[in-house]
């Protein structure tokens, strides 16, 4: 038997200081009448792989990374990917692309419509996304100042993401400088989460500057095993750190914020699931809540991929002059997020809005990132964001330090993989395009004798990677398969809510952390019964 040290008891419980971790444990703590404690299962993000925004691939695969395989996939030729999730302060904002994005207004007037609250319209969202952001372009009826994420342009974009821009437009696509303004299709530079040329994750923007609040406890090194449960109440969490196993109480409630992933684990593990599926595990069933795990969505890409003509990419970045650059004025390649421009649009004309997201690299990105690249390259990657395809998260053992079966369902709906065809097409046309065409040489990837759809829908199954943005594996909504409702309280269950991208009744079109980040907002002013300052709420 492990020893067991019971911890002094807290209001609110929060598991995982991740995006919305970290949001939400720094929000609560504003009240000083709230004892917060925030649970990290990993460590300090406190190394320069964290704070130079191109060594973001750095941290992948290291003792700071989940490093989650996928189970074989049947639609991709039974092949299993990689999916980096932080496990540091900040999470996964850590070491992401730090591409701010909130995703159309349609994805929340549907998710007001999915849950039958009105209160995740985009609407009623735009006043939190205008509270939580410092924007450099200043303050206007979309964006807002002082807020605590800072988001920035990029200091020192790259030549060819200039001239992708130029040839998108000349290609017949719209100029777009604010994917999250009046409209979001469009082409144009991405806008970041950096401030002055280094990252701003979730963990620098609200849990550092609140670190020093007496009513506010921050452990690192503490893994979760499990939510206690007694009389149908969440009533603390069950954690081991330093080898010794720890309770914690919470007065008020419990609240999981581990991600798509961490979150139904967390879950299942704590008995609270599918009855069926938790006797095969051997968990003994607390609270029967059929959809937990299920619903489990991703943004899935497909890399096209050009060798160039002359000049450096950023995979040069790493050089004497680079860092001099980084470390003097903290501008040069360094401050590159890799994926520097971006377009969104629609793989049919019919559709009311945009399915496909393109994320434009001056640099060779294959395999995820497993291998270093090994020559100068431009890649356009077609994300399909409107995704249709659904997986799910099961335990493989009652064992919490067994990492779960994702199975990620990539194309087991064929729509998506006729949209990731559209996707190869319309960007090979833009490479066609002046300024563009001058830069770039042959097709490496699918190729240049590729072409048809068949021949590219083989290419797609083979070539196609993960954005890495999880989502809705705890989904909400009201119908039986829901996890939590409106208020993102756990079905059937009081005391737990669930803050983090497993709620989102479906994928946004667009980069999670930001979404992620608004719901984190959302879930304090729930707990802490705040409204929204009525000045954020009118158009200004």
């Amino acid at each position: 038997m492990a020893e067991v040290a019971t911890s002094a008891e807290f209001d609110v419980v929060v598991v995982g200081a991740g995006s919305a971790g970290s949001a939400l444990a720094g929000r609560l703590s504003e009240d000083p009448s709230l004892k917060v404690l925030i649970l990290e299962a990993g460590g300090s993000d406190d190394v320069l792989e964290v704070q130079i925004p191109a060594a973001l691939y750095k941290l992948w695969r290291t003792r700071r990374d989940w490093n989650y395989t996928t189970e074989p996939q049947p639609g991709l030729g039974g092949r299993r990917l990689f999916w980096p999730r932080g496990k540091m302060l900040g999470g996964s904002s850590s070491f992401n692309a730090m591409i701010y994005i909130r995703g159309a207004a349609a994805d929340y007037d549907e998710w007001a419509k999915l849950t039958g609250d009105p209160s995740w319209s985009y609407e009623h969202v735009l006043p939190l996304f205008k509270r939580m952001e410092d924007n450099a372009r200043g303050a206007d009826e979309f964006h807002g100042v002082g807020g605590p994420l800072r988001v920035e342009d990029l200091r020192s974009p790259h030549r060819w993401s200039r001239a992708v821009v130029q040839a998108a437009v000349a290609a017949g696509y719209p100029r777009n400088d604010d994917f999250n303004g009046a409209r979001q299709e469009g082409v144009g530079f991405y806008q970041v989460t950096q401030k002055r040329g280094r990252r701003w994750s979730a963990a620098d923007a609200y849990l550092k500057p609140a670190i020093d609040r007496p009513n506010l406890t921050v452990l690192t090194g503490a893994q979760v095993t499990r939510v206690l449960v007694e009389g149908g109440r969440a009533t603390g969490v069950e954690y081991r750190r330093g080898g010794t196993l720890h309770v914690a109480r919470a007065a008020s409630e419990v609240v999981l914020s581990g991600g798509a992933i961490n979150s139904p684990q967390l879950l299942l593990l704590s008995g609270i699931g599918p009855a069926a599926h938790l006797r095969e595990v051997g968990v003994d069933v607390v609270h029967d809540l059929p959809g937990v795990g299920l619903g489990l969505q991703d943004h899935p890409l497909v890399p096209v991929i050009w060798h160039v003509r002359g000049g450096k990419s950023l995979f040069r970045a790493e050089s004497p002059s680079g860092y001099a650059q980084w470390f003097g004025a903290r501008r040069g390649p360094l401050t590159s997020n890799l994926a520097e421009s971006g377009l969104f649009t629609r793989s049919r004309e019919d559709l009311a809005e945009p399915d496909l997201q393109f994320h434009f690299l001056p640099v060779k990105f294959w395999r995820q990132a497993e291998v270093d690249p090994d020559v100068d390259a431009f890649t356009a990657a077609a994300v399909l964001v409107d995704v249709h395809s659904r997986g799910s998260v099961r335990l493989r053992s009652a064992d919490p330090t067994w990492a779960p079966a994702i199975d990620a369902g990539y194309l087991t709906d064929e729509r998506d993989l006729d949209a990731l065809v559209c996707g190869i097409e319309k960007a090979r046309e833009i490479a066609q395009a002046a300024p563009l065409a001058s830069v770039l040489a042959d097709e490496w990837s699918p190729g240049g004798t590729v072409q048809g759809r068949e021949p590219l829908r083989t290419k797609v199954r083979e070539t196609l990677e993960s954005l890495y943005h999880p989502v809705s594996s705890c989904r909400m909504g009201t119908d039986d398969l829901a996890v939590v409702d409106p208020t993102l309280t756990v079905h059937g269950l009081e005391g737990l809510r669930i803050a983090d991208a497993s709620v989102m009744p479906t994928l946004v079109r667009g980069n999670t952390n930001a979404p992620t980040i608004l719901i984190a907002e959302r879930a304090a002013d729930l707990i802490t019964g705040r409204t929204v300052d009525p000045a954020l709420t009118a158009h200004r």
